[in-house]
């Protein structure tokens, strides 16, 4: 029997990804109905895919069609109280970055989670991509030796009109600015490359947008392999552009591109010494692009089939949301933030913003922010 599905939010991003990554699984699954608190928009958008059923209300969906799997195309705000609605009726959940607003939204959820299902996972799609998958593997198995210096940027471009939404650009809607909503995906690519981060410098600013919160911060990200990494994320730079670069011992690998890559946009540069057959065999053999969800869509569809958690979910979810809380705890502090300090009752497990949302925002707006250098003790 096909899963049945069961898809919250029908704005772009469903109509764009969800919907044609769900129809591209074929009979292996049945979109049984959508959701959203538009009734116009959840009915046209239930017309034009050939869904049988729609919704204006989550709770009377679940209860109606019982769905297997969940999937969540809303704003951040929505995800925590959709996910857990969907754990709780015992269907696997699927949910757009951010995956929350904190990280307590996210352990909220996760307790939600059964042993063997059903689990919560969260839309990375760029980890999914041929060559980043291919470079996991030669990291894995040494071949390009230590990772030694990274640079991960998102430089994109939101002119005012983009902050018109009202839920944009607001602790209590969107959670933070583009360290949360825009560079999430380079970055959790990069978490998914480089492994367990230690602790983080950060500076962030308002320069240009009428926001709660920054269009622009930087960081200086120490990793538990010892590799250094700067990240830059940007809502101000016309030239719009994504990029990743490490250097291992023994090359250095990276990708520029805007919203999703093939293999085209990587380059792969050997150190010297290394021989050239050896650098043609690390070549990725597929060449599975990462703008569409249809792949980690297949993988969590793979997951529910098996039992099994997939990927970007529990602890391997969750780290993205915890640098993203120690950049905002840097930024707003003035000091490094180490990865052990984002527990329950500090600030930052409760709030991007920590304990006051208005007070960041004057501070980030007033320019004050700046970073320490990392403690002696982490050097």
């Amino acid at each position: 029997m096909p899963i049945r599905v069961a898809v919250v939010g029908t704005g772009a991003i469903s109509r764009g990804q969800h919907l044609p990554s769900l129809a591209a699984l074929g009979d292996r699954v049945e979109v049984v109905a959508v959701c959203d608190v538009n009734a116009d928009a959840a009915r046209a958008a239930a017309a034009e895919f050939g869904i049988p059923a729609w919704y204006s209300d989550l709770d009377a969906l679940l209860a109606a069609e019982s769905p297997q799997f969940v999937t969540l195309a809303t704003p951040p705000v929505a995800h925590r109280d959709a996910a857990i609605a969907a754990l709780r009726a015992g269907a696997w959940v699927l949910s757009e970055k951010p995956p929350t607003l904190s990280l307590a939204d996210y352990d909220a959820i996760a307790e939600h989670e059964g042993e063997d299902g059903p689990f919560a996972s969260y839309v990375f799609q760029h980890r999914f991509g041929s060559a980043a998958v291919r470079l996991r593997e030669l990291i894995a198995d040494g071949s390009l030796g230590r990772p030694l210096v990274a640079r991960c940027d998102t430089l994109w471009y939101r002119d005012p009109a983009y902050f018109a939404v009202p839920w944009r650009g607001k602790w209590a809607t969107e959670g933070g600015g583009p360290t949360m909503g825009h560079g999430i995906h380079q970055v959790d690519m990069l978490l998914s490359l480089l492994g367990e981060w230690t602790d983080v410098s950060a500076v962030m600013s308002t320069l240009a947008r009428e926001t709660d919160t920054e269009d622009v911060s930087m960081a200086s990200v120490r990793f538990a392999s010892g590799a250094m990494c700067s990240i830059t994320n940007s809502l101000l730079s016309p030239r719009e552009t994504s990029a990743v670069r490490i250097d291992f011992e023994r090359a250095t690998v990276e990708v520029e591109h805007l919203y999703g890559y093939d293999n085209a946009h990587w380059r792969w540069t050997p150190a010297p010494g290394v021989p050239a057959e050896e650098a043609a065999s690390w070549a990725p053999r597929e060449n599975v692009a990462s703008d569409s969800h249809a792949p980690q869509f297949a993988q969590v569809i793979a997951a529910m089939e098996r039992g099994e958690r997939p990927v970007a979910s529990g602890d391997d979810g969750r780290r993205i949301m915890e640098l993203a809380a120690g950049m905002y705890k840097s930024a707003l502090e003035g000091r490094s933030v180490g990865r052990e300090e984002l527990v329950p009752g500090d600030p930052f497990y409760g709030s991007m913003a920590g304990s006051d949302p208005a007070d960041a925002t004057a501070r980030i707006h007033a320019g004050t922010i700046r970073s320490a250098r990392p403690e002696a003790a982490r050097v």
